[in-house]
């Protein structure tokens, strides 16, 4: 059975959410975890447009366009704000480099590690939550089965879906009981989610 049918077959809401709402190519998302990291705390608080062009001068700053992790860790404060970071960014770009060098970021090792896995090793990393580590999951590492109640968008969208008014950890515990069946392809319904316009 397709994803999709599955998902719909199994809530009657996210099937008319996934009737609603126009597919989307699967993407051949670069496998490289390290830069995806840098990437997100760049654009941690701002808005994407924003991000894009201190990202790239960001990377401009490096031969290659390359922020290597050995060449992160001893750029000086002024060059990096040079790219528009913030102080408190550029000390969590070098934590991700820092860790990098002293325990890796490499795919193939986080491959073989389970999502909870992964996120317990790479939120020790200060500037990286779980949330940051969930988008990895599900947008670089295309992990099928990934829940981002963090997401403030999934919350919305599923208080407007499912016509919820808890709030609190109550509200917490009821998307969590919705999400139950969508297993094993809650990334995909999040996708979906994300991309539904309601009244559309």
């Amino acid at each position: 059975m397709l994803p999709e049918n599955y998902l719909a077959a199994s809530d009657p809401i996210l099937s008319k959410i996934i009737e609603n709402t126009p597919t989307f190519k699967k993407t051949d998302w670069n496998q490289d975890v390290y830069l995806a990291l840098l990437e997100s705390i760049v654009s941690q608080q701002i808005s994407v447009k924003a991000a894009d062009s201190i990202f790239a001068r960001f990377r401009a700053l490096f031969p290659e366009q390359y922020p290597h992790a050995e060449l992160l860790v001893v750029a000086t404060d002024e060059q990096l704000r040079s790219a528009g970071l913030s102080s408190q960014k550029i000390n969590y770009l070098r934590n991700v480099a820092t860790f990098a060098l002293e325990k890796g970021i490499d795919y193939d090792h986080l491959e073989a590690l389970g999502d909870e896995e992964i996120i317990a090793y790479l939120t020790p990393i200060k500037g990286v939550g779980r949330w940051t580590v969930e988008m990895l999951l599900m947008f670089v590492m295309e992990r099928p089965d990934v829940f981002p109640i963090d997401d403030l968008v999934i919350r919305q969208k599923m208080i407007k879906a499912y016509e919820l008014t808890q709030t609190g950890r109550d509200l917490y515990k009821t998307l969590h009981q919705i999400a139950e069946p969508w297993r094993p392809h809650r990334t995909l319904a999040c996708r979906y989610l994300w991309r539904w316009q309601p009244g559309v």
